[in-house]
């Protein structure tokens, strides 16, 4: 490819809503241009090294046994009725309707395409366990979309399902897939954490993202020191650890209290006591109208997700407002650890019972002696408040987020943010029990399948590569999928240096090297040189005056510091190869 004609050129200047490095860098090398707001053009360049991603993702789910197919963009809407996704998805689907009146769901992903298209057929348990894959375009009309490529409404993903027999057929089928999917981000030169994560409305104990640690990344985690034990912060567990053991269990008081103290920095400056001292309630709402107040130590906050999966309501918590807070008696700053009910019962959605006021205890309340806090009126609260003694709720677990400095079996947490490059999860009978998808098995009977997903968000991963390599300079492209291995620059414009460059383009094409040949000739050595550090290719040679009379060519390595070698031109192909092997 010759740089005079390559679409588009760099450009000096970022944009100016980038806010991380990766768009930056591939917006100055010309590697995307950005369309409207989390939808972006890939450009030549961005083309070339989306393709050799996909050329090893595809080959590492070959090697593992899975098979290639593509589903129709446009999904049937009632396929997503079938499984109640049209109001469960996690992210905001898109519909469109075609002259028909046929409504389509634009694919966020592809569980119930997959389904329905093996449902369709006739399978015996003999042609079990198969994996199916593809590379499609997804759509989720995400609130915000932000980070570039990170995050975006339109994207290439990598999506898998596996159909097995049973739960023990597919635990093989995921550490296959876990196996696969290390292969694939080490040789994309991404180091991986593979992080415990939640698997939404589907539950179940299978459910892993491989994050790559970096600052602008959306996860966050926590790990044990010693990196046994990593999991999202939906669902990391952690130790519990008792405040104040030995201290003599106080009678419990109701105590004067300014009206001003309500919330937790109020009650330190009051009491002067540490915050883990105090009783907090969060209070949310469910979509059938309940309200649960979930009560923990003054210091921990509320996992949402912990407390779903708890009351079985995964995804369907809203923070309380003044009016559900009117309704139980109460508002802001003065709601009771015990004792609210409804004083106007409100009716739920679906059904004609009362609503509820639900009361959950974290287990972080049985670790604590005497408590200040839980029954706040205008002028008084209570004090030397006891767990399981003055008050106890029939729900407890584990609903806090786990913090840096707790510990998991001894072992100290530390926090650490990433990007979610892959997932893998299991799907169980969800998907085959809601469409009725069956298998033929050994006793002539219909089985539902145990499925499994498995996801890698393409544009993410080439821009999660930038994010963790790139110099001051611009981007430094691992070889297996830089856009070209060699990056030849032509400096100067007499007659004899440009004849000797093009020779070289030619001889390098003729055995097969990937070469981007900057053939400007009103151009300074400057500027190319500026150009050639920006957009990253392993490898630059240059032919200049000097280099010409003595028939050498200037090689450099991108990631190595100072001034390239001179080498003769007839062992270039001999140097790449000694470099990485990069000929055969």
């Amino acid at each position: 490819m010759r740089y005079s004609t390559l679409f588009p050129k760099t450009r000096r200047e970022p944009p100016r809503e980038a806010n991380n490095i990766s768009t930056k860098l591939l917006y100055q090398a010309g590697f995307i241009r950005e369309s409207t707001a989390g939808r972006y053009y890939l450009m030549p360049l961005g083309m070339r090294v989306q393709n050799k991603i996909i050329d090893v993702v595809r080959d590492e789910m070959n090697r593992a046994g899975a098979q290639e197919m593509i589903s129709p963009v446009l999904h049937p809407l009632e396929l997503w009725k079938e499984t109640n996704r049209t109001n469960t998805t996690g992210f905001e689907l898109m519909k469109v309707t075609d002259r028909r009146g046929a409504e389509f769901a634009l694919g966020g992903t592809a569980e119930e395409m997959f389904v329905d298209v093996v449902r369709s057929m006739k399978v015996s348990y003999r042609d079990l366990p198969f994996n199916l894959y593809q590379f499609s375009q997804k759509f989720r009309d995400e609130m915000r979309a932000r980070g570039g490529l990170l995050r975006v409404r339109e994207f290439l993903m990598k999506d898998a399902y596996s159909f097995d027999v049973d739960e023990e057929h597919f635990k093989k089928e995921y550490e296959n897939m876990w196996q696969t999917y290390t292969h694939i981000f080490d040789r994309l030169g991404l180091p991986t954490v593979v992080v415990e994560s939640d698997n939404g409305y589907i539950g179940g104990e299978y459910c892993h993202e491989f994050v790559v640690e970096s600052e602008v990344g959306e996860s966050r985690f926590l790990i044990t020191e010693d990196g046994q034990y990593a999991a999202h912060e939906d669902v990391a567990r952690f130790d519990y650890q008792p405040k104040n053991p030995d201290e003599p269990l106080e009678e419990f008081r109701i105590v004067d209290q300014p009206e001003w103290v309500c919330t937790m920095e109020e009650n330190v400056k009051y009491y002067q006591e540490p915050l883990w001292r105090y009783l907090k309630n969060v209070v949310y709402r469910t979509t059938e109208g309940d309200i649960v107040i979930a009560a923990t130590r003054g210091d921990m906050q509320i996992n949402q997700t912990k407390l779903e999966h708890l009351l079985g309501l995964t995804g369907q918590l809203i923070d309380a407002d003044e009016n559900d807070l009117k309704a139980i008696g109460t508002k802001h700053g003065y709601v009771h650890c015990w004792g609210h009910e409804f004083i106007k019962p409100r009716k739920t959605r679906s059904s004609d019972r009362d609503c509820r006021v639900i009361y959950v205890a974290d287990e972080a309340l049985k670790y604590v002696r005497n408590f200040i806090g839980g029954q706040k009126e205008k002028t008084t609260d209570s004090r030397y408040v006891n767990y399981g003694r003055d008050f106890k709720h029939e729900i407890e677990g584990d609903i806090s987020i786990a913090q840096a400095g707790y510990t998991l079996e001894g072992k100290k947490l530390e926090e650490r943010r990433g990007i979610e490059v892959g997932n893998i999860f299991q799907l169980g009978y969800h998907y085959s029990k809601l469409m009725q998808a069956a298998f033929v098995d050994t006793d002539g009977q219909d089985k539902l399948y145990y499925m499994g997903c498995y996801g890698i968000g393409i544009g993410r991963t080439l821009a999660t590569i930038v994010e963790i390599s790139h110099d001051d300079k611009g981007m430094v492209w691992p070889e297996l999928v830089a856009p070209f291995t060699v990056h030849l620059l032509v400096l100067g414009d007499k007659p004899e240096v440009i004849e000797n460059a093009e020779a070289v383009y030619r001889e390098l094409i003729d055995q097969g090297v990937e070469v981007l040949f900057d053939d400007r000739i009103d151009c300074s050595a400057g500027v190319k040189f500026a150009d050639a550090d920006l957009i990253g290719i392993p490898y630059r040679f240059v032919i200049s005056p000097r280099t010409v009379a003595d028939k050498k060519i200037e090689v450099k390595r991108r990631v190595s510091e100072g001034k390239g070698e001179l080498i003769d031109q007839d062992v270039m192909s001999a140097w790449l190869r000694d470099q990485q092997g990069l000929l055969s």
